[in-house]
């Protein structure tokens, strides 16, 4: 156990790896997008002392989404009043919530970007993801992007040893047959990351 200086000038202790009196929180915002969003969200979050450890941003449809894992010291309510000149317009919305610490499962199996592109339809996503499922495997990001009437889906699996691969892709290219798009399955390249 070690007593450490930080985070405002505030005492933490940490203890078996975890910083005692320290929260993890989950920060979203979401709405109309305009130029600043993420600069004012992350010095508002800094200024708090908060840590930010995990974060995706991304337009959908024109409209901002940001999610921000963070560590520190404020409490969710605190967050929520620092960041309100965010909403004040009504154009965007945030919200805060304490989060329990996880670890991350171990990497066991094999990483591979699976991607599906075709004609835009209702029940593409759903259809392959649970082939994906069906397996044991974990999608760990999946983005989506529709321009025109192309739809297109790029997403990491991490799959559990074991699996047969060559059946899984099987399994895909039927499923991507009867939706009439095109699939493809495969291993993530170190320069992938």
């Amino acid at each position: 156990m070690g007593v450490l200086r930080g985070y405002r000038g505030l005492f933490a202790v940490r203890f078996r790896g975890t910083l005692l009196g320290v929260s993890l929180l989950a920060v979203t915002v979401f709405g109309h997008d305009r130029p600043g969003i993420i600069a004012e969200t992350t010095r508002v979050l800094a200024s708090l002392g908060l840590n930010l450890e995990d974060s995706t941003m991304t337009l959908l449809r024109g409209h901002f989404a940001m999610m921000l894992v963070c560590a520190g010291p404020a409490r969710s309510t605190e967050i929520e009043e620092a960041l309100f000149g965010l909403t004040a317009d009504g154009s965007l919305t945030v919200s805060v919530r304490e989060v329990p610490e996880e670890s991350g499962p171990d990497a066991v199996g094999s990483s591979y970007v699976l991607t599906v592109h075709g004609g835009d339809r209702p029940g593409i996503v759903s259809s392959v993801v649970a082939e994906v499922a069906r397996v044991g495997g974990n999608i760990t990001d999946l983005s989506t992007r529709l321009a025109g009437e192309l739809y297109l889906l790029v997403a990491e699996v991490d799959l559990p040893p074991g699996v047969d691969v060559v059946a899984l892709a099987t399994a895909l290219t039927g499923v991507a047959s009867d939706l009439g798009v095109g699939v493809s399955l495969r291993p993530v390249e170190s320069d992938d990351l």
